[in-house]
């Protein structure tokens, strides 16, 4: 526990409630719901009722969903329906689609009649999709009007949208015509016309389409906001930064646990079950575990190989970590480039003749290096040459197949996360034991 989180306890303990409001008060929401993750869940009630009634909303909106549950269960109607009032629409959504059944039956039956609606219109959309992440509350203003009456509205609805830095510019249909910022507003001149200074170059995205698109084309055109229409190009909702950067992370964390090859999962890690946790890992581990006994099985070929000259074998681990290693490198990076759409279908061959130019360097120096260390070590120019061979051809080959398959995942309609570094090492692996004992083989004539 935080030196906060004990004091605020302590204050609590000694009911000086007075002072716990004024400490709260002074604190951003983000930090008070990291705090209230720390105190106990006896304690939590009563701090959230200390808090003044707009920072309480947005705090609420940060907190865990266990807390989010325990809060809830714990409240009146009356105290329902404030906090809900004071939530912008996506969050509200985001709430109660964490929550049980009949914690979301209590949440809808104590909402207004509007942002009920508007929670229902958002749930309905597909979980990846932009709808599913966008917000109902922004501002819209109408061509004709004069930029006066465009500043009268944005103060009138202010409290109403979660940003006012993007205002976007409709029709009587909602249909979706350009976009202005408050800063062109500004500066603009009162009796100015809103369709004279506004930008008519449409970007905006579809409610069905995937949300990770939606976040990288914010970062390709810098949007602080990104306009959502249906298929009639009316405008529905807009999808805010911090929605687009929890996108982000959410991708980043599920790439993470596929080239770790782990299931992903939305839950924390402590909040994950033991059993969940091994259920999500053992599915890889099983088929990585079969597939490497086919590295026994080549082993068990070349038995005659190791018989003739021993010190074969203790080449063997070098061998493949460095092919796996070389492996590993190339798809992480190829991975990494698709990701940020560096990388795409078409640049295949374009990507295989960077990375074989890649490993011609490498497996010549590495090659080098480890011929003149066997050589000096063991005194046995020919075992020296054969590693050295054996290391040029694995580089090669490893790069390949670590650049090559996650594009092939791709094209197959994969996650390229999935060919990652566990999966591509047991590939390597084997290939490395073929490839080393081809070449002993025909240079010792065994």
């Amino acid at each position: 526990m935080t030196a906060l989180a004990k004091t605020i306890e302590t204050l609590l303990e000694n009911k000086k409630y007075s002072s716990l409001r004024d400490v709260l008060s002074s604190m951003n929401e983000a930090d008070i719901a990291a705090m209230f993750s720390e105190v106990s869940s006896d304690s939590l009630p009563l701090l959230f009722r200390l808090l003044p009634k707009d920072l309480a909303a947005d705090t609420f909106a940060l907190m865990d969903t266990d807390e989010q549950e325990l809060l809830i269960r714990g409240f009146s109607d009356n105290e329902i329906k404030e906090v809900f009032d004071e939530l912008y629409v996506d969050d509200a959504a985001d709430i109660v689609e964490e929550m049980p059944a009949n914690v979301v039956k209590r949440i809808l039956k104590n909402t207004e009649p509007d942002m009920r609606q508007m929670i229902n219109e958002i749930l309905k959309y597909p979980e990846d999709s932009a709808g599913s992440l966008m917000t109902t509350d922004y501002i819209s203003l109408r061509p004709k009007m004069t930029i006066s009456d465009a500043i009268k509205r944005i103060r009138r609805t202010i409290n109403e949208a979660e940003t006012i830095y993007t205002c976007y510019v409709t029709d009587d249909n909602r249909k979706l015509l350009g976009y202005l910022s408050v800063k062109n507003l500004l500066l603009a001149e009162p009796n100015e016309k809103v369709c004279d200074i506004m930008d008519k170059t449409i970007i905006c995205v579809h409610t069905l389409s995937d949300k990770e698109d939606v976040a990288k084309d914010m970062n390709k055109y810098d949007f602080v906001t990104m306009p959502v229409v249906d298929d009639e190009g009316r405008l529905v909702g807009i999808v805010t930064f911090d929605d687009a950067i929890d996108v982000m992370q959410d991708e980043a964390t599920e790439d993470i646990e596929r080239m770790a090859a782990i299931n992903p999962t939305e839950e924390s890690y402590f909040k994950t079950s033991d059993f969940k946790h091994a259920k999500n890992r053992i599915f890889w581990l099983l088929i990585l575990m079969l597939s490497a006994a086919i590295t026994g099985t080549i082993l068990t070929k070349y038995e005659d190989a190791c018989a003739a000259i021993p010190a074969l074998v203790s080449f063997i681990p070098m061998l493949m970590s460095t092919g796996g290693n070389c492996g590993s490198q190339s798809s992480t990076m190829i991975i990494r480039g698709m990701s940020v759409d560096e990388i795409k279908l078409k640049d295949f061959l374009k990507v295989i003749f960077t990375e074989f130019r890649i490993s011609l360097v490498i497996c010549v120096i590495l090659a080098i290096v480890n011929g003149v260390r066997i050589w000096i070590m063991s005194g046995d120019l020919q075992i020296a040459t054969v590693v050295s061979l054996s290391i040029i051809c694995i580089v090669i080959i490893s790069q390949f197949i670590g650049c090559s398959l996650p594009m092939l995942a791709k094209r197959c309609k994969l996650d390229p996360a999935v060919m990652a570094a566990p999966l591509i090492t047991t590939i390597v692996d084997a290939t490395s034991i073929l490839i080393f004992f081809n070449i002993a083989t025909r240079f010792f004539n065994l």
